[in-house]
């Protein structure tokens, strides 16, 4: 597996209860959180564990997977094998996601026939376009062979920028970078404050100083998992994921 980026949390742990009361993360992490939301069913399923997760998902990706070519048009298979998500920045997909090779253009064709007729079959037959060479033109029952050229949109950060998230004062991602974030151990996202961390201590009870630790970890591809799967059925997301460092 590809190398991938890596990102720093820093958990606040309650050592007499091995838990997590909360992460303090930045716009990064925060970034990754939410863009798990716009991930693709397929994508997902094809991230998690092959046992134990998702069985019924898995079963259909599996069946898709293993279906004759006969059966299912190919580039069809391969948008739900791998569906392309909408992009959010670079950062946020190298975390989670090993680059992926650029997707080939969709080869198109038009109808040949564009010569003039007292029908206007011309002008209407012009304004089709098919991604199947076979097919027959409605207008005037030609076969639609005739290949289109492709034009390739323009690179570079303009082009950047026009698909990918964007949050005012151009950053990329979705959330502003002006302030940090505290991410519970159920995933519920936050503005960090100094009323918000005293009123959570309050509500766990936590009276001893003494009995908090924070611990510094790097968040990459294995954590990225880990969490994607922990979050289908757990509120201790943090808790079970990084549940090794609460013994240390």
């Amino acid at each position: 597996m590809a190398e991938t980026e890596k990102t720093s949390l820093k958990l606040l742990v309650d050592k007499k209860n091995r838990t997590v009361l909360f992460a303090e993360a930045g716009k990064d992490f925060v970034d990754f959180l939410f863009h798990c939301l716009a991930l693709p069913v397929g994508t997902i399923v094809s991230l998690l564990p092959k046992a134990g997760v998702a069985d019924g998902l898995r079963n259909l990706y599996a069946s898709v997977e293993n279906i004759s070519d006969a059966y299912i048009e190919l580039r069809e298979k391969e948008a739900l094998l791998n569906p392309k998500a909408r992009s959010s920045g670079p950062e946020v997909m190298r975390l989670l996601l090993p680059e992926a090779p650029p997707s080939a253009p969709i080869e198109l064709y038009t109808c040949p026939d564009r010569t003039a007729s007292p029908f206007g079959h011309s002008n209407t037959c012009c304004s089709r376009v098919t991604d199947c060479p076979s097919t027959r033109c409605p207008a005037c029952n030609n076969t639609m062979s005739k290949k289109l050229s492709w034009v390739a949109g323009p690179a570079g950060p303009a082009a950047g920028a026009a698909s990918s998230a964007m949050v005012p004062g151009g950053e990329g991602g979705y959330v502003k970078g002006v302030v940090t974030y505290m991410v519970m151990d159920d995933l519920v996202v936050k503005p960090m404050s100094t009323i918000s961390c005293i009123t959570l201590l309050n509500r766990f009870n936590v009276h001893e100083i003494a009995d908090l630790q924070e611990k510094v970890i790097d968040f990459g591809l294995d954590e990225a998992i880990k969490l994607l799967r922990a979050s289908l059925h757990s509120k201790t997301v943090l808790t079970d994921i990084f549940s090794a460092v609460l013994t240390d």
